[in-house]
């Protein structure tokens, strides 16, 4: 089975997380420069089999579009473009950021390992990962 890819995009980093091949268990890839994302992900793809791509979809608390969505709606659309055997679904990212802070704080990640915001980054698209995972179950 192809995997699945999550994608955590940011103005200067964007973090990255994917499946295993059976699409059970979401597991951190990389954080990378976003200048350098599109040249990343070719070579990603290139070796590995992807059939989907999860980008998150920056919104407010009411839903509305947040600041950034206008950054994420550009950089999906040139996935797509780039991309364009790989399926793109849209996610709601509200509040991975804070469940990726507590995930590193509950696994007793020192102070200067919490301050990483590539780490962060990481762990946020893993979080968007495994909720996606989890839903599809139900």
């Amino acid at each position: 089975m192809p995997r699945i890819l999550a994608i955590d995009y940011g103005e200067k980093r964007t973090g990255l997380a994917v499946t295993d091949e059976l699409q059970i268990i979401a597991s951190g890839l990389a954080t990378v420069p976003t200048d350098s994302v599109f040249q990343y992900l070719t070579d990603y793809f290139s070796r590995e089999n992807v059939s989907k791509a999860l980008i998150g979809d920056p919104r407010q608390m009411d839903n509305t579009p947040s600041q950034s969505a206008a950054a994420a709606d550009a950089f999906s659309a040139k996935f797509k473009a780039s991309f364009p055997q790989v399926e793109v679904v849209r996610v709601d990212e509200r509040f991975t950021s804070k469940l990726a802070m507590r995930s590193l704080v509950e696994s007793g990640a020192k102070k200067g390992k919490r301050a990483n915001k590539a780490l962060l980054d990481e762990v946020s698209a893993t979080i968007m990962l495994q909720d996606y995972l989890l839903r599809r179950m139900i």
